[in-house]
């Protein structure tokens, strides 16, 4: 195959050269890199009416292009009418290719459209090297179309990478072009 996802030749040729040399690693297989993208979307009014749940697995696929998994309750609650084992939300996990392709998608494309952005914070991160990110709508995607969903969901992606720390997580998001809040600046 001779197709390379544009994220993924920068990785190896710009990102790489550069956290090697920023965080002096003894061998270049100890830089961190993006190990998978996880987009998850919780809906719970599906307890009520499952054909919700049809509708974000749909809209899922349509964004990432792969078919999501249904997420199940653990647990029974009473009081959200939930028994244990009943559908409540629907995932993601896109590794290889697809994952730079929606990476890339996700910075140029759906980030920019979200209303009154101003960049996103860098302290998401989860102490381990992984960020999430939490969007109110998934009309940011320009896959969806505005007049065929019946209701606005948001969903939440987490980015997990193989860092050590969240400093060099967030150089290889920053490397990705990842639009972080510069620091001195509130949002």
């Amino acid at each position: 195959m001779d197709y390379f996802p544009n994220l993924l030749k920068k990785y190896r040729n710009e990102i790489v050269p550069d956290l090697h040399k920023k965080f002096k690693y003894k061998n270049i297989m100890q830089v961190p890199k993006l190990e998978k993208i996880v987009v998850n979307m919780g809906i719970g009014e599906a307890v009520d009416n499952s054909k919700l749940l049809d509708l974000a697995m749909d809209e899922i696929k349509t964004i990432t292009g792969q078919q999501p998994c249904i997420t199940r309750a653990k647990k029974a609650i009473s009081n959200f009418k939930l028994r244990a084992g009943m559908p409540i939300g629907t995932f993601v996990t896109l590794r290889g290719w697809r994952m730079y392709e929606f990476l890339e998608r996700l910075i140029n494309v759906a980030i920019p459209r979200v209303r009154d952005f101003r960049g996103l914070p860098d302290r998401s991160m989860d102490g381990r090297g992984n960020y999430n990110i939490g969007l109110r709508e998934q009309i940011v995607f320009p896959e969806i179309d505005y007049d065929k969903i019946e209701k606005i969901r948001g969903m939440n992606i987490t980015l997990v990478t193989s860092a050590k720390s969240d400093e060099e997580a967030v150089e290889l998001l920053k490397g990705f072009g990842m639009p972080f809040i510069r620091k001195g600046t509130d949002a």
